[in-house]
């Protein structure tokens, strides 16, 4: 099933439930006096937060979802039956826009609900209009109309690390080195065309696809890769030793970074120089130190290497929860 982090969905609430006219049937006393009861309130509907990145998928083809509506009210002043309210499961982080209101909607914790629409009214049965001067009322009113609206759900990653760099830095193989994660990897750019997710010692990791110079204007599907970027709490940037420039090329990320979000200049972020079997020692220290002298910590790491390897997600791990 392909990756989908974002779509666009009309929601409707249930509408109530009509009042109904009744009354009450004794014996030797056909009309006792009203006794027709209110409908049932219609649904609401509700965005829940569930632990499944893969979720908006199931959603793709869907144009429309409605909650249920409301059941008439009852004799015996017997109120009618409220609608099913709706629930639509989104994966965490994502954040939900009512595009008539622009009201903005974060779903950041497992389980977390929020109201997106609230369900109708129900109508008024005939014993509500029972009074001194009208002893059989024969007015009910129908239920009121749910809310509707149309929306926009966008998946944000939230992960304690995202791994990003230029296309084809080593990114996905970093990943599938330190996590049970299958990410595709391959000797070409843009092998990775949707995030990939991996989780060592409790740390989810993420591994965002690679991104080049204009991604902030949208070049590149830049804007669709960099929200995932945002809620991230550390940058594990990755540099592959086997470019020419290796210092442009993390000028070109980092400004595309910042370009796209300002606070991404302050998010902690670590320089992971990656395919280190490229490259001799001599030029791997002369470049950390370049790193250094720019303010930045730096790891470096080949997939080739099990104890380069250990090494490098011991001192990630740390990071991370020192980023948390």
């Amino acid at each position: 099933m392909a990756f989908v982090d974002e779509i666009d969905i009309t929601l409707k609430a249930g509408r109530g439930g009509n009042g109904i006219v009744h009354f009450l049937h004794e014996k030797y006393k056909e009309y006792s006096g009203p006794d027709g009861g209110d409908g049932g309130r219609g649904g609401a509907v509700y965005a829940r937060g569930v632990r499944d990145l893969a979720l908006l998928a199931y959603y793709r083809h869907t144009k429309e979802l409605a909650a249920g509506i409301g059941l008439p009210g009852g004799a015996n002043g017997r109120h009618g039956k409220s609608g099913d309210d709706l629930y639509v499961d989104v994966p965490i982080g994502t954040q939900i826009t009512n595009k008539d209101t622009g009201e903005i909607f974060e779903i950041e914790t497992e389980g977390q609900t929020v109201m997106l629409l609230s369900g109708g009214a129900g109508g008024y049965g005939n014993e509500r209009f029972k009074g001194p001067s009208n002893q059989a009322p024969q007015q009910c009113t129908p239920g009121k109309p749910g809310e509707k609206g149309e929306f926009h759900i966008e998946m944000r990653l939230i992960a304690d690390v995202g791994l990003v760099g230029l296309p084809n830095a080593g990114k996905s193989s970093l990943l599938n080195a330190l996590t049970a994660a299958r990410a595709k990897v391959g000797s070409y750019q843009f092998t990775t065309i949707e995030p990939n997710l991996g989780v060592l010692h409790g740390i989810v990791v993420a591994d965002i696809p690679g991104l080049i110079e204009g991604a902030s204007e949208g070049r590149g599907l830049g804007h669709k890769f960099l929200r995932h970027v945002e809620r991230t709490k550390l940058l594990a940037h990755c540099v592959s030793l086997e470019s020419a420039d290796p210092i442009a090329d993390y000028k070109t990320v980092r400004a595309e970074l910042v370009e796209y979000e300002a606070s991404m200049k302050d998010k902690e972020e670590i320089i992971v120089l990656t395919k280190s079997d490229c490259s001799t020692p001599e030029d791997i220290a002369e470049l950390s130190a370049t790193f250094e002298e720019m303010g930045r910590e730096v790891l470096v790491v080949t997939v080739l290497d099990d104890a380069q390897i250990k090494r490098f997600s011991d001192e990630l791990v740390v990071r991370a929860r020192n980023a948390a």
